[in-house]
């Protein structure tokens, strides 16, 4: 009896080491198909009034991609890649989020941005689509006019680093 208990612990713990635990290293499941080799990723299309945005998430996502994957981006010609991946800023505001209890003057601001992102192979198959990415990030204003620096590119430099880091991830992860 001991021996037969003994032995079918021992299988199970053998098949629960073989069968894993349901997780995975990063990038090891994937949407994408083993045979795409190459990713265009054109500059972003916008939407939106608002300046340098497409071209900072677009960066952004060349460099996320160019960090983590093993992926080889093109930016110019998407006529070579194995799929492309366009992306379109659909909208991008900046509301006051806080006030100065003296001046009353706004303190800080929120910017958001919505994105619609699709991945396309090169037979035209989508391998991936989000038609509403929302990304925001905070940032403060200055008071002193005359030492004033705009802060909301630095904040829309932040947030489409967070922005890339959340798409890539979600574009190879299969969770």
């Amino acid at each position: 009896m001991v021996k037969s208990l003994t032995s079918n612990l021992l299988l199970g713990l053998t098949l629960m080491f073989f069968s894993g635990c349901g997780y995975h290293t990063a990038g090891s499941a994937t949407h994408i198909p083993a045979n795409v080799r190459s990713i265009a990723v054109p500059v972003f299309a916008t939407h939106a009034l608002a300046y340098h945005t497409e071209m900072a998430l677009t960066q952004a996502v060349v460099r996320e991609l160019n960090t983590r994957t093993r992926y080889r981006v093109v930016t110019q010609n998407s006529a070579g890649a194995d799929a492309v991946l366009s992306g379109t800023v659909l909208t991008q505001t900046s509301v006051p989020l806080t006030y100065d209890s003296t001046s009353g003057e706004t303190s800080s601001y929120v910017v958001t941005l919505t994105v619609k992102v699709v991945l396309t192979a090169r037979d035209g198959r989508v391998l991936y689509q989000n038609d509403a990415l929302s990304y925001r990030e905070q940032y403060q204003s200055t008071q002193d006019l005359t030492g004033f620096i705009r802060e909301d590119p630095a904040a829309v430099n932040r947030l489409a680093r967070d922005f890339a880091q959340a798409l890539v991830s979600d574009m190879l992860e299969s969770f």
